[in-house]
């Protein structure tokens, strides 16, 4: 039997192939997952956006308001995925419908596969920096091709790797984040921070928060793709939203303190250039970058993978071809550097495109099908509660469309929100979609609820912890 059709089998047994899954995660593991998934290069740098043009004390608070508002968001879909068993976008048929479905799934897809690329190159980066320093050689995109192929190795061993490795480097990495901040305020006093005269152009804080909002929201794609590994709820709950809470706290402060640390050394601070901030601050930083990053793409090409497995119900689309044949595309698309350029746009367009999903799926699980999903969403025929009118719920889509288009508007044409575009956008898509769906609410009894791999459609799987 040849390597692959072993590797094939053992991803099949550990349930990493299409359909419901029954996991037994603990509160533990499931925190210590999350945990190594934010404590990544983006969104440190993301941290040296918002100084000096808004101040430190002021960007700490944001940072901390932002993440808690996007982890509600966050554990709240995660939730729906430890209750039925299935993945992020497998759930978006539960309001999108099984054929609607696929307009977020797509939309995921490519936000995903931009998220593995800009984490390769700044990946690259890092170690092209360590390299450097050392041999004198700069090669920063065939270090970004190794870094992302690493990453897809370490993905192809689907979730039971994952859980392994994640703890391991959550660990390294918080020890040598204590370093770094205990480096930078024993150099420089809080009040030094603090005093660091404020030079607006681009964010404001209303800005900052959005963006801080925004990461979570592009963190909530896969909630459920980890969180169905949780054994019950309270472990899902609580152990993704410390863990991710935490992560993105200290990576973002980090990412601000850093940069801070950067304009009082009297260094020439770049925002979102790791360059710029790992030279005053050495290969610690470096390494932090490089091994966040494997913990993070990992995470990144499991969710790709992931969402097209479950794309269609029915279908047997196979995980380690298409872990294969996704990881090289994002091999490839780590040598596109240009995209560096793009990444407060890009985020955007991640708050813009998935707040409002996110809106629909809490509201259609937790009020309109009362808190249960029933084996009819994992039917690929025609008809059923699922099926709405050929396959798509219209309601859901034109909620979307309106809630993408307000948070569009509200960043770039009328910027005048004192809450910002990413919660307007959310609160609007959510009593939108609630008002267009009480007939169909009220038009089906509630259903029990339970967990879809014990249904008599679905062969139970075990999830090893």
């Amino acid at each position: 039997m040849s390597l692959y059709t072993r590797l094939e089998q053992r991803l099949e047994r550990n349930s990493d192939d299409a359909g419901p899954v029954r996991g037994e995660f603990s509160l533990l593991r499931i925190g210590m997952i999350w945990l190594a998934a934010n404590l990544v290069v983006t969104t440190l740098l993301t941290g040296t956006l918002f100084i000096p043009e808004v101040d430190y004390g002021l960007v700490i608070l944001l940072i901390i308001v932002g993440t808690l508002i996007g982890a509600v968001v966050l554990v709240l879909v995660g939730n729906i995925g430890t209750r039925t068993g299935l993945p992020t976008m497998a759930l978006t048929r539960g309001p999108f419908g099984t054929r609607g479905s696929l307009l977020p799934v797509t939309a995921n897809v490519v936000i995903l596969m931009g998220w593995s690329w800009v984490q390769a190159m700044l990946a690259g980066i890092a170690l092209d920096f360590l390299v450097f320093s050392v041999t004198g050689v700069s090669m920063p995109v065939l270090w970004a091709v190794v870094c992302q192929t690493i990453v897809v190795i370490l993905a192809i061993f689907g979730h039971e790797g994952i859980a392994r490795i994640e703890p391991w480097l959550a660990a390294l990495m918080l020890a040598i984040m204590a370093y770094i901040f205990f480096v930078a305020f024993t150099t420089f006093t809080p009040a030094e921070y603090n005093a660091i005269p404020e030079a607006p152009t681009i964010y404001t804080p209303i800005l900052v928060l959005d963006v801080v909002i925004a990461t979570a929201i592009s963190w909530t794609v896969l909630s459920a793709d980890f969180n169905r590994f949780a054994r019950d709820s309270k472990a899902g709950i609580v152990g993704s939203g410390i863990g991710y809470s935490l992560s993105t706290i200290i990576s973002m402060s980090l990412g601000a303190t850093a940069f801070a640390f950067v304009i009082l050394s009297g260094g020439e601070a770049i925002p979102f250039d790791p360059v710029s901030i790992i030279e005053p601050l050495g290969w610690p930083l470096a390494i932090v970058i490089f091994v966040s990053v494997m913990a993070t793409n990992t995470m990144v090409v499991y969710g790709m993978v992931t969402t097209v497995v479950n794309a269609v119900p029915g279908t047997r689309v196979k995980f380690l071809p298409t872990a294969l044949i996704l990881g090289a595309i994002s091999i490839i698309g780590a040598t596109f550097f240009g995209l560096l350029n793009q990444f407060t746009a890009f985020l955007v367009t991640i708050g813009a495109l998935f707040a409002p999903v996110f809106a629909i799926m809490i509201a259609d699980y937790y009020i309109v099908k009362r808190g249960a999903y029933t084996p009819a969403i994992l039917d690929a025929r025609g008809g059923g509660r699922y099926w709405y009118l050929a396959g798509v719920n219209w309601a859901a889509v034109a909620s979307w469309l309106v809630g993408a288009v307000l948070v569009y508007l509200l960043t770039y044409v009328w910027p005048v929100s004192p809450i910002g575009a990413t919660i307007p956008g959310f609160a609007v898509t959510f009593v939108l979609y609630l008002l267009l769906s009480l007939r169909e609410r009220s038009a089906h009894p509630a259903e029990p609820s339970r967990h879809l791999a014990r249904t008599a459609e679905d062969t139970p799987r075990q999830a090893r912890a």
